[in-house]
């Protein structure tokens, strides 16, 4: 006659299931984690990409063609900028290519391309 519950095995099998699950959802976690830390990033990479092109804009002067670059603090963060100014086969008309990253890395977070009209 049998004993009334689970064997050893059982419950071995059982718990070797369960360690799978909780293994998965903290790896899950730390994925997320990893991914809410990009985003930021990213976030704030456009809102400093969007300050340049709205500078571009709306500045009483053009922006020199060619290449600039500097630095902005945002968010408690310094981001690294670079503008790319050049004129279009439309006269008067320039495009102004903007890229962000974080500073001190090579990864560009965020890219704006506007174009900018005579006054």
């Amino acid at each position: 006659m049998r004993a009334e519950g689970f064997t050893l095995l059982e419950m071995l099998v059982a718990l070797s299931v369960l360690s799978l699950a909780v293994l998965a959802l903290v790896n899950l976690t730390g994925e997320n984690t990893r991914t809410e830390g990009l985003l930021e990033a990213r976030f704030y990479a456009a809102i400093v990409a969007e300050n340049r092109a709205v500078e571009a804009l709306t500045d009483a002067a053009a922006p020199p063609l060619g290449e600039s670059a500097g630095t902005e603090e945002e968010a408690g963060r310094n981001w690294r900028w670079t503008r790319n100014v050049m004129a279009t086969p439309e006269p008067g008309i320039l495009r102004v290519d903007i890229e962000v990253a974080a500073a001190g890395e090579n990864q560009v977070l965020s890219a704006v391309s506007v174009f900018r009209g005579p006054r």
